[in-house]
C-alpha cells in the first residue's frame, strides 16, 4: 500500500489515477471472437467455451429441467436471504416508478415525456471464482418493474457443464426469460448480433473483466446500448476521529478481493485513525481467504493522511469514486458537499456490502471516474424516454409567428411554411 500524508494539491492528479490496463492487441482480439460468433452462432460459443473455459457442452441454451431442479441445490438459508435481497431491492425501486405530467407550456401547447421498456436486453453475470447472483437481483428486477419484453442472461458454465446454482435460482426467481451456457466477450458478441438460440438484444448489462468490459464496449459499433462504462471495482473512505479502525479495513478488503486491479483509497484527518486502520488492514488481509488478489490490489491504493473533512471531500469529488463511505459520526453536514460519487454510504454501520447485497439500492455503479458523469442503474436504465406535444388550433396561433420567425433566422423555410400554411388555412376559414 502506498502511504501519503498530507500530499500538497500539486501532487492529487497522481495520486487519482487508476491503475492502467494492458489492452494491447485487445481490440483485435474481441473484433476476431464477434466476426467468429458472426460467422458461425452456436457452434463458434460452443467451441470458444471449450478454448477459455475447457468446458465442453451440447446445447447453449439452459433447459427447463435444470431450471426446475435448481431448487433442491440451494439451502433454505441462502433462498430467505436471497428473497430478503429480492423484497429489499423492489421496494426500492419501485419507489423510482412516476406518474406523467402533462405541462401546458403556452395557451394550447400541451407536452409531456413518457417511459416505454426497452424491449430485449441482455445481462452478463460472471462465473468464475465469484458467481454473482446478486447482480442478477439488481439487473432483472428494474427490468422486469419497467416491462421488458425479453431478459436474456448469459453466464459461463462451470467445468461440468453447469450454471452455477445460486445464478440460476435467482434468474429462475426473478423470471429472467432465457439463460444461455457462454461467458466471456463471446457472449456479448452472441447478445449482440443474435445465434440460432441466443436473440440479438438492444441493450447490455453487467459486469465481467476485461474481455467482457472491452467486448461491450465494442457492441456499441453494432448499435447496441451498454449499461455504462466500467473498470475495476474501487471504494474511497473518509474517516474522522470517531471511525472505528477495524470496519474501516473490512470495507477496503472487500473491495481489494474482487481483484489485482481493483483499487482502494482510504482518506482520514486523524494520525491515530489513520495508523491504527493500516494495521488493522494489514492484520485482516492474512486470514482472508482471497488475501493474494486482496494483496496485490492494496499494492494500488493509497492511504492518504489530510487535514480537513473538506479537504478529503475535494480529493473525493476529484477521484470520483465506485463507493464512498463517510466514517463519522457528523455525516449529515458533508451530503451537500458529494458531487461525484457512484453510491455513498453513511456513518460507521453503513458497509459497503450492505449496498452490494441487501440494503436495496443497485450496486452496477459508475467505476474509472466515471461518477462524474454517470449514474449507477436505475429504473431509467431500462426505459426510453418519449416526448409528446399537442398543438391546437389556438396553440399554433398563439406560438406560430415565434416559430415562423426563428426558423426563417437560421435559413429553414420549409420549416416556417409549416406553421404558415396552417395559420393561413385557419385565417381564410375565419
Amino acid at each position: 500500500m502506498k502511504i501519503n500524508k498530507y500530499p500538497q494539491r500539486e501532487a492529487w492528479p497522481e495520486l487519482v489515477k487508476r491503475p492502467v490496463l494492458q489492452r494491447e492487441k485487445l481490440t483485435e482480439l474481441i473484433a476476431d471472437i464477434f466476426k467468429e460468433v458472426e460467422r458461425n452462432g452456436n457452434q463458434a460459443l460452443l467451441d470458444l467455451n471449450k478454448k477459455f473455459d475447457g468446458v465442453e457442452i451440447k446445447s447453449i441454451k439452459v433447459s427447463e429441467k435444470e431450471i426446475e431442479n435448481v431448487e433442491s441445490l440451494i439451502s433454505n438459508e441462502l433462498k430467505d436471504a436471497i428473497q430478503q435481497a429480492k423484497n429489499n431491492i423492489t421496494k426500492f425501486h419501485a419507489s423510482q416508478i412516476t406518474e406523467t405530467e402533462k405541462i401546458e407550456t403556452t395557451k394550447g401547447v400541451v407536452c409531456w415525456r413518457e417511459n416505454r421498456a426497452i424491449e430485449k436486453v441482455g445481462i452478463y453475470i460472471p462465473g468464475g471464482t465469484a458467481p454473482l447472483f446478486s447482480t442478477v437481483l439488481m439487473l432483472a428486477i428494474p427490468a422486469q418493474l419497467v416491462g421488458c419484453k425479453e431478459i436474456i442472461l448469459c453466464t459461463p458454465p462451470d467445468k461440468n457443464g453447469n450454471i452455477n446454482p445460486a445464478i440460476l435460482y435467482t434468474a429462475k426467481l426473478c423470471e429472467i426469460t432465457e439463460i444461455f451456457k457462454t461467458g466471456g466477450a463471446q457472449a456479448v458478441a452472441a447478445m449482440t448480433l443474435g445465434t440460432e438460440s441466443i436473440p440479438n438484444v438492444y441493450k447490455i448489462f453487467g459486469p465481467g473483466n476485461q474481455y467482457v468490459v472491452a467486448a461491450k464496449e465494442f457492441a456499441q459499433n453494432y448499435n447496441v446500448a451498454i449499461d455504462m462504462p466500467a473498470g475495476p471495482s474501487e471504494v474511497l473512505i473518509i474517516a474522522d476521529e470517531k471511525a472505528i479502525p477495524e470496519f474501516c479495513a473490512a470495507d477496503l478488503l472487500s473491495q481489494a478481493e474482487h481483484g489485482s486491479d481493483s483499487q482502494v483509497i482510504f482518506l482520514s484527518t486523524d494520525e491515530t485513525i489513520f495508523n491504527k486502520t493500516i494495521e488493522e488492514t494489514e492484520k485482516q488481509l492474512k486470514v482472508l481467504p482471497r488475501n493474494e488478489l486482496a494483496k496485490e490490489a492494496l499494492e494500488n491504493s493509497h492511504f492518504i493522511l489530510l487535514n480537513t473533512i473538506d479537504e478529503a471531500l475535494e480529493f473525493s469529488n476529484l477521484y470520483a469514486p465506485e463507493h464512498l463511505i463517510l466514517a463519522m459520526e457528523d455525516f449529515e453536514n458533508y451530503i451537500p458537499k458529494i458531487r461525484n460519487a457512484g453510491s455513498v454510504f453513511l456513518g460507521n454501520y453503513s458497509c459497503e456490502s450492505a449496498g452490494d447485497y441487501a440494503s436495496g439500492t443497485n450496486h452496477t455503479l459508475p467505476t474509472n471516474g466515471f461518477a462524474k458523469n454517470y449514474s449507477g442503474v436505475s429504473l431509467d436504465s431500462f426505459v426510453k424516454k418519449i416526448t409528446f406535444q399537442n398543438l391546437s388550433q389556438k396553440g399554433l396561433q398563439n406560438l406560430g409567428k415565434t416559430i415562423e420567425i426563428m426558423a426563417e433566422a437560421e435559413g429553414l423555410f420549409a420549416h416556417k411554411n409549416a406553421v404558415s400554411v396552417r395559420l393561413k388555412q385557419e385565417n381564410e376559414r375565419i
